[in-house]
This record gives C-alpha cells, sequence and structure tokens, in this order.
C-alpha cells in the first residue's frame, strides 16, 4: 500500500490519540467536580457538556468556525499569536473530535466517582488524606474501569468524527485528511476499492476498542 493509503491512518490515529488525551485529563476533572459539588446551575451547566452528544456534526461544526474562525474573537487572538488562522490545520481536527468525545469521557467518569462510597472517602480524610491524595490513591482507582472505558470509547468516537472535522478542518491530504474525510472522497470519486480498505481499517480498529471495553466490564 502507498504512503497515500496510510497517511489519513496515521493522521487519524494521532488525532484520535491526542483528543483522547485532552478529554481523558477535562473529563475527569469536570466530572470529579460534578459529581460531588451541588450549585445553582449545575443542570444547565450538565446539560451544555452533553450537548455534543446529541447536535448534529454539522452545527457543531459551524459553532466551531463561529467561535475558531477568522471572524470569530477566538480564532483572531489565535492567528494574532501564532501568525496562522486555526481552521483548515491539524490542530482543527484535534479541537472538533475533542468536543464531540467529551461527553463520552464526562458521562463515563461522573458514573464512576459517583459510584465510590462516601464512607470511604470520609475514612480516608479522617486518616489525614488530602483532597489531592484522596483523589489519587482512592477516588481515582475505584473509578478505574469507568474511566478507562470512557477514554476507549471517546478515543473511539474521535476516531470516527466526519462532519465537524469536514467543515472545520477540511480534507487536504496529509494534512487534516482522516480515514472517515477519505472514505468520502475515494466513494464520492467511484474508488471504490480504496474506500473499502479505509473501511476495514477503521472497522478493526473500533472492534479492537470496543472489545477492550467489553472485557474490561
Amino acid at each position: 500500500m502507498t504512503a497515500d493509503f496510510w497517511s489519513p491512518v496515521r493522521l487519524s490515529i494521532q488525532v484520535a490519540g491526542l483528543a483522547g488525551i485532552l478529554v481523558f485529563i477535562l473529563g475527569i476533572f469536570l466530572a470529579r467536580i460534578m459529581a460531588k459539588k451541588q450549585f445553582r446551575g449545575k443542570i444547565l451547566l450538565e446539560t451544555a457538556f452533553l450537548l455534543p452528544l446529541v447536535l448534529p456534526p454539522s452545527v457543531v461544526g459551524f459553532l466551531l468556525i463561529v467561535i475558531f474562525g477568522k471572524n470569530g474573537t477566538l480564532g483572531e487572538f489565535i492567528e494574532r499569536v501564532f501568525n496562522q488562522p486555526l481552521m483548515f490545520t491539524w490542530w482543527a481536527a484535534v479541537i472538533a473530535s475533542t468536543v464531540v468525545a467529551f461527553p463520552l469521557m464526562y458521562q463515563s467518569a461522573k458514573t464512576g466517582f459517583e459510584g465510590i462510597d462516601e464512607e470511604i472517602e470520609n475514612a480516608a480524610r479522617v486518616d489525614g488524606a488530602g483532597e489531592w491524595r484522596l483523589f489519587l490513591l482512592v477516588s481515582l482507582p475505584l473509578a478505574v474501569k469507568s474511566i478507562v472505558t470512557g477514554a476507549i470509547l471517546s478515543s473511539a468516537r474521535a476516531l470516527g468524527e466526519f462532519g465537524a472535522t469536514l467543515m472545520f478542518a477540511g480534507n487536504i491530504p496529509g494534512q487534516t485528511q482522516t480515514i472517515p474525510t477519505a472514505i468520502y472522497i475515494a466513494m464520492d470519486s467511484g474508488n471504490m476499492t480504496l474506500a473499502w480498505l479505509w473501511v476495514g481499517v477503521i472497522i478493526a480498529i473500533s472492534f479492537i476498542m470496543l472489545f477492550v471495553v467489553t472485557y474490561i466490564k
């Protein structure tokens, strides 16, 4: 197989990997806060966190363009700092994948933290554990299955992201073309053999990831 075939595969893995790391960190942090804290507006905030899960990808892509595009406040700031626009870059694909994958990580981690017996955490506090030590040595290990499940599912979602990525990052071969966008272009051009090969690759990767999730439950 040629380098042109493997380029979207490598880029998809890189994008999904970095997006997975971002949602892992952000998801655990916010899930811990939301699972243990009660405050006014919590339900509205949590609904906003989960919104990308149900919004059409085109809407997510549209909002990303409005926020990070050349005419957006953040887009203008990023272009001034880095001397280039964010849209139609590798980082745009990472941001799009992170946004759509975050709800899966957040919801899974929150479920794990909510399932922890508070008496166990209170006992650790009585023994002198600070909040960070409690989080790292007690809460995280007890919620590890839910966290790993969320990490794998969110990475799989990032790997398969298409609509928002196509709108926000485009389909530039070697730069922003991921497996889903490559499949779309291959089908549109009538190259079904190439499309099937990419379909086989993404099915194999996704199957392995879901198998791991099923195995650890």
